[in-house]
């Protein structure tokens, strides 16, 4: 890039992205400008050329928007953990429901028939389930703990987090010091969180033994703040408990359908324990479900949804492809005095119509799919026909395309479309379409 582009420029934000990068339009290019909103007059400098457009840093808001407020996190701007901090929380979720309409319109070729009202939660300590990156770094004379920068492949050097769950929040700097006393310390790259109902727990993954010394540290460290230390040695069926000795399972409650739900710590489980809360209860009420009814319960994981569904229909049928989490939600059903509710494993990507419970008539269906969307799933709903379906979505484009395709192919009404705030001051945007046939 040349020296003309690297000086300063000024330019009004006519839209903005997803994920907080205001656009502007110089001499028939855009300019993606990091942390500038809609209306600002900001000046910027051009960092990365693309073909289409250029990647700008955000030097000075001229003119702010009504929408800007201070971020409350003084690693706000470096860590890559949030990107709407310096956005009223009103105003990101106008941005995530934008998206949402964007991608239903273009992607999917549909509109909803209503939209729902946004599903909000705390927006501070919610986040229970993180992965911490480690790294010791002898010219800094510390371990670093935190989330990746924004921008590079660096740690970035905090002292605590806002959005975490309490008491994690403020255990960065505690974390750090214990790992930097540690023999592996330059073999110790993540630490997984989990905050459960019942405790706190850290998975500390070691890519060498630690040593009785090092065992100590972490023990003592779970002793003095009443929290359950894992060792990770390999991969996710390696995790074992290291402090206390033994312990009931971790679990949360979901307190409207007197369900209790126990988990393992590198368990999948929603990160926002309220905004989950809500969103059962919601889907569940939306799925209409009566005494009589069979409900499927697609990518089921540990059976966050199955078992409230339980409470309601007839019966229940839990799909998911992974077979420890299939287990542990056969268990938390047993453990819940559920026996209206079953659990099986299956490649849902791979259903043809030969799988005996595929046609085994179903009234309700429930979706929850990975990133990725429920693809082969909605494009073989023939096989099911269920008269309502929910969808809830981790991304907004793969909900799109398969709402499409239910829309367009298989017959079904879009009749509610919504977002859901679960990941308060960030890009990520989840959401639930609610389908039914006329």
């Amino acid at each position: 890039m040349g020296r003309r582009r690297r000086e300063p420029e000024t330019a009004q934000i006519q839209s903005v992205t997803h994920d907080g990068k205001g656009i502007a339009s110089l001499a028939g290019k855009k300019a993606f400008v990091a942390g500038a909103l809609v209306g600002e007059t900001v000046q910027f400098i051009r960092r990365k050329s693309r073909r289409s457009y250029d990647e700008c840093e955000l030097l000075e808001v001229i003119e702010a928007s009504p929408d800007r407020i201070e971020p409350r996190c003084e690693a706000f701007g470096r860590c890559g953990g949030c990107s709407l901090q310096h956005v009223s929380p009103q105003h990101q979720r106008t941005i995530k429901e934008q998206t949402l309409r964007d991608n239903l319109e273009r992607i999917g070729r549909v509109e909803p028939e209503r939209w729902l009202p946004v599903m909000t939660g705390p927006e501070w300590n919610y986040r229970r389930r993180a992965r911490l990156a480690v790294k010791h770094v002898p010219a800094k004379g510390r371990t670093l703990v935190g989330f990746r920068e924004r921008h590079a492949p660096f740690i970035t050097d905090m002292q605590r987090c806002e959005v975490l769950a309490k008491p994690v929040d403020g255990m960065i700097d505690a974390l750090s010091e214990l790992i930097g006393r540690l023999s592996i310390r330059a073999r110790l790259p993540q630490i997984e969180v989990a905050v459960a109902d019942n405790q706190v727990a850290l998975v500390f993954r070691v890519l060498d033994p630690p040593t009785d010394a090092d065992r100590a540290e972490l023990i003592a460290f779970g002793e003095a703040r009443d929290i359950r230390i894992y060792l990770q040695p390999a991969g996710l069926d390696s995790v074992t408990l290291l402090h206390p000795a033994e312990a009931e399972p971790l679990h949360y409650s979901l307190q409207a359908f007197d369900i209790t739900i126990a988990f393992e710590p590198v368990d999948f489980v929603q990160v926002n324990s309220d905004i989950n809360e809500r969103m059962v209860s919601f889907a569940v009420e939306q799925l209409q479900t009566g005494a009589d009814d069979r409900v499927l319960d697609l990518f089921c994981g540990i059976g966050n949804f199955s078992l409230p569904l339980a409470r309601q229909a007839g019966t229940v049928l839990g799909v998911e492809g992974e077979a420890s989490l299939v287990a542990r939600a056969a268990e938390n059903a047993r453990r819940n005095g559920l026996s209206n509710v079953e659990f099986r494993v299956a490649d849902l990507g791979k259903i043809d119509g030969s799988e005996p419970w595929v046609k085994s008539g179903w009234d309700r269906m429930l979706l929850d799919p990975a990133r990725s969307g429920a693809a082969e799933v909605v494009s073989r709903m023939h096989l099911f026909e269920p008269q309502r379906i929910v969808y809830v979505s981790c991304h907004p484009g793969t909900l799109a395309r398969d709402a499409g395709t239910l829309v367009h192919e298989q017959g079904y009404r879009l009749e509610a479309a919504g977002i859901i705030d679960m990941f308060p001051h960030t890009a990520h945007v989840e959401s639930v379409g609610i389908f039914s046939k006329s």
